[in-house]
């Protein structure tokens, strides 16, 4: 058996793991419709390769999709099929600059935790809140972990590697069984998931085993998210516990955001006095 380890993301793991949330396209459908109704695009922040941002494109809509990962980019590019009304832009999501304004802004599939500190937290608001129009809207998309989960995954816990189901690998042809840890620092709110895939041979038997590298993303509660909206000057509208518009609530397994930019010229000089005092204008 051979060890190999990926530095970089990996556009077919991407592919391979996510999946759609139950209503979740047609969530987003709904206010990117409205917003293209208006004559305004759409901005995929953490696209991928371009799960949600092509879908949307497809309907019509103008959609720029914007990711730090090159690979990601080209298979979003190869899926787009000549889709004039989307296009690709490689970019941090701190401290991109589009020279456009957009009426929606979306972060899908829990990517805004990807900021690990409050300072990465605060330069991507920020540098969305400067990308949307006055009214502009932002959906954000975060998981909601259960606390009691938090607590097995603790490092003094030693949590294993859990074996998903085996699937066939879209280029090779070989099985692969996934295997997933995740360990959770509860000083730093960080989960950290640990991928291995584990190729199979003849009877099952491991032939290779691929490691990836760590992915420590940020766990997010509820106020730390009110915190941060109110310290950019967006304005919550609603969180949801699913994209069927619940409320969120003890169970939800999501925190689904929809936040607003002001339009309203008084408010928005109440909030430049905020931004000025936070050294965030």
């Amino acid at each position: 058996m051979t060890n190999r380890r990926f530095s970089d993301a990996d556009a077919l793991i991407y592919d391979q793991d996510m999946h759609d949330w139950p209503g979740e396209i047609d969530f987003y459908l709904k206010f990117a419709n409205a917003a293209s109704k208006k004559g305004q695009s759409i901005l995929d922040v953490a696209c991928g390769t371009g799960r949600v941002a092509l879908r949307l494109a497809q309907t019509g809509v103008s959609v720029v999709g914007l990711d730090l990962a090159a690979d990601m980019l080209a298979a979003a590019q190869q899926k787009a099929h000549g889709l004039r009304n989307v296009r690709w832009v490689e970019g941090d999501m701190r401290s991109f600059d589009l020279g456009e304004r957009f009426g929606l802004v979306i972060i899908p599939v829990h990517s805004f935790q990807f900021m690990l500190t409050p300072q990465d937290q605060v330069e991507c608001l920020q540098c969305i809140y400067h990308h949307l129009l006055p009214g502009g809207l932002l959906i954000i998309h975060n998981d909601n972990p259960e606390l009691d989960w938090l607590g097995d995954i603790q490092p003094a816990r030693n949590p294993p590697f859990e074996a998903g189901k085996i699937f066939i690998h879209p280029q090779t042809g070989t099985k692969i069984k996934p295997l997933d840890r995740w360990v959770y620092s509860p000083t730093t709110q960080t989960c950290t998931q640990y991928k291995v895939w584990e190729e199979l041979g003849e009877g099952d038997t491991t032939t290779h085993r691929l490691e990836f590298e760590p992915m420590p993303m940020h766990v997010v509660f509820r106020f730390e998210m009110e915190h941060l909206f109110n310290r950019v000057g967006l304005q919550v509208l609603n969180v949801y516990g699913d994209f069927s518009e619940h409320p969120f609530a003890d169970n939800s397994s999501n925190m689904i955001w929809l936040a607003r930019k002001p339009d309203n010229k008084q408010t928005q000089k109440e909030l430049s006095g905020a931004l000025v005092a936070n050294n965030l204008s």
